[in-house]
């Protein structure tokens, strides 16, 4: 499988269980396994994962009106994961990479 972390997912929420509980969220593609996060953060950040939870959001309906008629589509669905690392790891996600997972 690809490359299962997409982006990280920067919120206030997020932010403050990094700041208060060390942990991490990111959005992540829709069949990644919690086995496939944790390997794929242990191999970019080169940090210990304790633990993955994940949640499964359900994309948006939308309708717009226009001169020809209603038109209606959806957004995607889309998956995130909090990500926990052991006592005294961090991640710096403004760092990049780290030496050894550059190369994967």
């Amino acid at each position: 499988m690809r490359n299962p972390l997409q982006q990280p997912w920067l919120t206030e929420k997020s932010t403050r269980l990094t700041e208060q509980k060390g942990q991490y969220v990111f959005k992540v593609r829709n069949g990644a396994s919690k086995s496939d996060i944790k390997a794929a953060v242990e191999a970019k950040f080169g940090v210990d994962v304790a633990s993955v939870r994940t949640a499964n959001y359900l994309g948006k309906s939308k309708r717009q009106q226009t001169r020809k008629g209603l038109i209606e589509g959806k957004k995607s669905d889309w998956k995130k994961a909090v990500v926990t690392l052991k006592d005294g790891q961090a991640i710096d996600y403004y760092a990049g990479s780290s030496a050894e997972g550059a190369d994967k």
